[in-house]
């Protein structure tokens, strides 16, 4: 998705916990025309969970016949977005050519490096009949020395995800490793990424990461005596053996990885260098950036 707001500071909600959690970030809610986002990062109270710097909770929505996501292409420097649906479908499109439809279970990982423009749209015939949609959409702040790779584009259908039961809980690695399990999706730096659903009273350890946090999608949890409610964003300590319950059904979202130097975030740009994004909003206003095959019509314009 493209960022809505030039500068990226929210103002969150927070409380400290037991030794386990930290933070627990309330998300601010924006509507996007017609489907609402939660934004959990960056906030400022905490910019980045290991190479995570943005999360976007998208939906549940309920869409009518004949709407639906509609983002016209924008640019991204220096990152790689990544797109998780539970529910729904999303049509990528971007300056490569590539063109992939995301659904629930996919792993849709688009490095841009140097550069990149995309669009986020849905097919016609999905449009043409009322749909739900509902998914996670996660920004990786990439290495130093890897913010000027060439642009790539890879996709992960949802069989190719490992999925594994662990103590009666269904969980699947999405990137990195956990639980035995190692994730084929491309990574840059040490990078955890799971997903998880909990039935009432099921328990789970937190596989060990530098940094990490846990996301409530849906449902509430708690860590002994904590609680994290639906769509809040608990930054869990750097302590083994960490523990969540689930206080009724949850699916949640486990991120974190190795801690990386703090970036500058402005619109649809990340870098290590504040020139870096300066030079990519003079290239994006002067039209310099790659236009996306099949979508050559319309953009997002630079935020004043």
């Amino acid at each position: 998705m493209s960022n809505e707001t030039v500068r990226t500071e929210l103002e969150c909600d927070f409380s400290l916990g037991c030794g386990a959690i930290e933070l627990i970030i309330q998300p601010h809610e924006k509507d996007l025309g017609g489907f609402s986002v939660r934004r959990a990062l960056p906030s400022t109270q905490r910019q980045m969970v290991g190479p995570w710097i943005f999360f976007d909770h998208m939906g549940p929505a309920e869409f009518p016949a004949g709407q639906g996501i509609n983002v016209r292409p924008h640019p991204h420097v220096n990152l790689a977005t990544v797109t998780y649906l539970f529910e729904g479908e999303i049509l990528h499109r971007d300056s490569l050519g590539s063109l992939q439809p995301i659904r629930p279970g996919d792993i849709n990982l688009m490095v841009a490096g140097r550069g990149i423009v995309h669009s986020e749209r849905e097919r016609p015939e999905v449009k043409a009949q009322s749909h739900r949609l509902h998914g996670l959409q996660l920004w990786l702040a990439l290495p130093e020395a890897a913010e000027e790779v060439e642009p790539a584009f890879y996709h992960y259908p949802a069989v190719q995800i490992p999925a594994l039961t662990v103590e009666g809980v269904s969980v699947r690695v999405l990137m990195g490793s956990a639980y035995g399990q190692v994730s084929p999706v491309k990574t840059f730096a040490e990078t955890l990424y799971v997903e998880a659903h909990l039935q009432a009273g099921q328990t789970l350890m937190l596989p060990d990461a530098q940094e990490r946090a846990v996301y409530v999608a849906s449902g509430k949890l708690k860590a002994r005596d904590t609680e994290v409610p639906e769509h809040c964003l608990a930054i869990i300590g750097n302590h083994p053996g960490v523990v969540v319950e689930a206080v009724s059904e949850s699916r949640i979202g486990i991120l974190g990885g190795e801690k990386m130097a703090p970036r500058f975030v402005e619109w649809n740009f990340v870098s290590s260098r504040r020139e870096r994004i300066d030079q990519a909003k003079a290239d994006w206003k002067a039209r310099r950036f790659p236009t996306v095959p099949g979508d050559e019509d319309e953009f997002i314009p630079l935020p004043e």
